[in-house]
């Protein structure tokens, strides 16, 4: 599978996608101007991996912020997931941000995906 490696930016997350070396994140900040557009391939990533994943898979969220229009995004990106075998989100957040900490437990609550909230 190609692997897909987007560097951040101002508006941008980085994405790594690689199935090869186990990395699956999503980091950064989440503003992009179409966020449909900007996280089409990583669905479609996603999809293809469902039909021949890892025998185990945790995604990583390191989201400093996103943009409403992200979070559908980032739920289409977590449902997404639900069709993956054996996953665990793991969801950072900084110890004192409590809008991402309860932005992940929000979305723990919305799909049926192993979730760990991860403070740091």
């Amino acid at each position: 599978m190609e692997i897909i490696n987007l560097e951040g930016a101002e508006d941008t997350p980085k994405i790594i996608l690689d199935k090869t070396n186990k990395i699956f994140e999503i980091s950064g900040r989440s503003l992009p101007e179409d966020s449909a557009e900007f996280y089409q391939p990583v669905l479609e990533w996603l999809a293809e991996y469902a039909k021949d994943s890892l025998p185990e898979t945790t995604f990583d969220f390191k989201l400093e912020y996103f943009n409403t229009a992200s979070s559908k995004l980032i739920l289409d990106v977590l449902t997404a997931l639900e069709d993956i075998e054996n996953v665990i989100v793991h969801w950072y957040f900084y110890e004192d941000d409590e809008d991402m900490e309860e932005a992940g437990e929000e979305f723990s609550e919305l799909v049926d995906v192993e979730f760990e909230l991860k403070p740091y």
